[in-house]
């Protein structure tokens, strides 16, 4: 079973909201999942993104891999986090 780290898309047309989570790499992009890491809301300006940094690091130990889009998600997070805290 390979476990991805992949958005989920929730919130009403036109107005795309999505969770961050661990899945099964062959289930359905708003299907199961094993559990949410955080939160993704493109509508925000800037993007906001919302994750429990513990549980990422958890199951990436796991062997959990995230997919590109989540990937780049949580590398301008940390870019991001950097510069507030250079400030």
């Amino acid at each position: 079973m390979a476990l991805r780290i992949r958005l989920a898309r929730f919130g009403a047309k036109k107005r795309p909201y999505y969770r961050i989570v661990v899945t099964n790499s062959e289930s359905p992009r708003d299907g199961r999942f094993l559990e949410i890491l955080g939160s993704y809301d493109p509508r925000q300006d800037p993007a906001e993104v919302k994750v429990k940094e513990e549980l990422l690091s958890l199951w990436l130990s796991r062997g959990a891999t995230p997919t590109d889009t989540v990937a780049s998600l949580l590398k301008r997070q940390k870019a991001v986090a950097a510069a507030a805290s250079e400030s």
